[in-house]
C-alpha cells in the first residue's frame, strides 16, 4: 500500500516515488523529514565542494591566470580553470546582451543599460563586480562621399564596445585570492567595424623594431579601432589607459590582477590592450587575456614582443571556426612546396598565432543541432564546448549539461552555465 504524503513541492516528486511493489514486498513511505535531511546533506556536500574549490582557487590563482602558461591545466582541463573561463565568458556575454543592435533605435550603437545595473540587467547577478567605466571604439574609416544616401546608422563611427568592472565584494576577493579587474569586449557590431575587420594588411606597432618590415606588425583594422579618436570621442586605447591608471593607483596596495576577455573582434582588441598595458605601465599587475574565437592579430615579431611584455594569453579555439584561421595562410604552409615553406613561415608579413591554445571541436558536442560557419563561431558554442571538454582523448564529458538556451532574436543566450 502506498501512503500519501503531502508534497512540499515538485522537487519532492522523485523522492516520493516508490518502486513497483511485488507480491511479497512492503513499500515504506518516504517522509518529508527524510527528504529534507537528504536535501540538507546534498546542500552541505555542495557547500563543502565549493569551499574546497575556493581554497584551491585562492592558493593557485596565479597559475589560473597563466603565470606558468597554464602548464598541466589544459589537457585534461582543470575544473577550477573551467569555472573561471566560463565566468569570464559571462562578462563577454553581458556585452552582447547590453549592446543595442537595432538600427532603427535612437540608442543604436550604445549600451541599453546604465553602469550601475548593467550586470544584473544582463542576467549576471551576484558577481561581486561593479562596472566602473564604459568603453567605446572609434573606426578610422568613414563612409565614402558617394554613399551619402545610405542610412545614417551605417556610418556610425564610434560605438559602445564593452566595460571595465572591478571586484569589490569581500567574499569574492577572498575566494579569488586577489582583487580582480575585468575588461570585457564584444565582437563586431556595426557596419564600419566590419569594414575594419577586412583591412587585413599588416602595419607597424610600437616596439624595439625600427618600424620597417622586420619589426612587429598587427592588422591595420584592429589597430585603427584601438587607436582612432575624434574631436568628441577618446580612443579605446586612451580610455583603457586612463581607467587602468586610476585602478592601479587606488588598489595597488593589495594583490591585483587584470583579466581582459573578448570574443571575435573583442578577442583581437583584448590582445592589443594586454600588450599596451603591459608595455606602458611599469607597475602593471598580472595581465591575462581569455580569448574566445579570436582571429590572428599580428606577425611573428609582434608575438615575441607580446611574450616579452609578460602578458599571459589563453586562446580558446574551435577547430571548426573559420575566424580563428584568418587572416593569413598559416594552416596552408604545410601544403606549400618545401622550397617555399620555410621562407613563408618566417616572412615578416605573415600572421601567426599568439599565446597558449585550448583547442576544442564543435563536432564533438552532442548538444549542437547543426554545425555551420555561424554556429561554430558563436560565443554560446564556445561556452558549451568549454563546459563539456575533458581532454584531447575525451573531447566531451557525458555528464555535461546544455548550458545555454536560445531565446531571443539574435540567438544570444540568457541561461546559466552549469557544470
Amino acid at each position: 500500500m502506498r501512503v500519501a504524503v503531502p508534497s512540499p513541492g515538485k522537487r519532492l516528486a522523485p523522492l516520493l516515488k516508490s518502486r513497483t511493489p511485488s507480491a511479497n514486498s512492503i513499500v515504506k513511505p518516504v517522509s518529508p523529514c527524510s527528504y529534507f535531511r537528504q536535501l540538507k546533506h546534498r546542500e552541505t556536500g555542495r557547500a563543502t565542494i565549493a569551499a574546497k574549490c575556493a581554497v584551491v582557487c585562492k592558493k593557485k590563482w596565479t597559475e589560473y591566470q597563466g603565470i606558468d602558461n597554464w602548464e598541466g591545466l589544459l589537457d585534461p582541463l582543470d575544473d577550477n580553470l573551467r569555472r573561471e573561463i566560463l565566468r569570464y565568458g559571462e562578462f563577454v556575454e553581458a556585452t552582447y546582451r547590453s549592446f543595442d543592435f537595432n538600427p532603427s533605435s535612437p540608442t543604436y550603437g550604445t549600451s541599453k543599460h546604465p553602469k550601475s545595473s548593467l550586470l544584473a540587467r544582463a542576467g549576471i547577478r551576484e558577481t561581486g563586480y561593479r562596472v566602473t567605466r564604459y568603453l567605446h571604439a572609434t573606426c578610422g574609416v568613414q563612409m565614402p562621399h558617394w554613399a551619402s544616401n545610405v542610412p545614417s546608422w551605417m556610418g556610425t563611427r564610434s560605438s559602445w564596445i564593452g566595460f571595465v568592472a572591478v571586484c569589490k565584494d569581500g567574499r569574492e576577493i577572498s575566494r579569488l585570492g586577489r582583487r580582480d579587474v575585468v575588461i570585457a569586449l564584444r565582437g563586431t557590431g556595426t557596419c564600419l567595424e566590419w569594414i575594419e575587420n577586412l583591412r587585413a594588411n599588416l602595419t607597424c606597432v610600437g616596439g624595439d623594431g625600427d618600424g620597417g618590415a622586420e619589426g612587429p606588425m598587427v592588422g591595420s583594422g584592429y589597430l585603427s579601432l584601438y587607436t582612432s579618436k575624434t574631436a568628441t570621442n577618446m580612443s579605446l586605447q586612451d580610455i583603457i589607459r586612463e581607467e587602468v591608471a586610476r585602478i592601479i593607483n587606488k588598489y595597488s596596495d593589495r594583490p591585483l590582477s587584470l583579466t581582459i576577455t573578448g570574443h571575435s573582434l573583442g578577442a583581437a582588441l583584448a590582445i592589443l590592450s594586454a600588450y599596451d598595458i603591459s608595455s606602458n605601465f611599469s607597475n602593471a599587475p598580472m595581465v591575462t587575456v581569455i580569448s574566445f574565437g579570436g582571429p590572428r592579430v599580428g606577425n611573428r615579431a609582434f608575438r615575441h614582443l607580446l611574450e616579452k611584455s609578460k602578458a599571459n594569453v589563453l586562446r580558446i579555439v574551435n577547430s571548426d571556426d573559420l575566424v580563428t584561421k584568418v587572416p593569413g595562410l598559416k594552416d596552408d604552409v604545410a601544403r606549400l612546396p618545401w622550397l617555399f615553406r620555410e621562407s613563408r613561415e618566417h616572412a615578416p608579413s605573415a600572421y601567426t598565432d599568439v599565446g597558449r591554445e585550448l583547442r576544442l571541436s564543435s563536432r564533438e558536442c552532442p548538444y549542437l543541432s547543426s554545425v555551420n560557419l555561424a554556429t561554430c563561431h558563436e560565443l554560446k558554442t564556445y561556452l558549451q564546448l568549454i563546459s563539456g571538454f575533458v581532454s584531447s582523448k575525451c573531447p566531451f564529458r557525458a555528464t555535461a549539461k546544455k548550458v545555454l538556451n536560445v531565446n531571443n532574436s539574435r540567438s544570444r543566450d540568457k541561461g546559466q552555465y552549469l557544470n
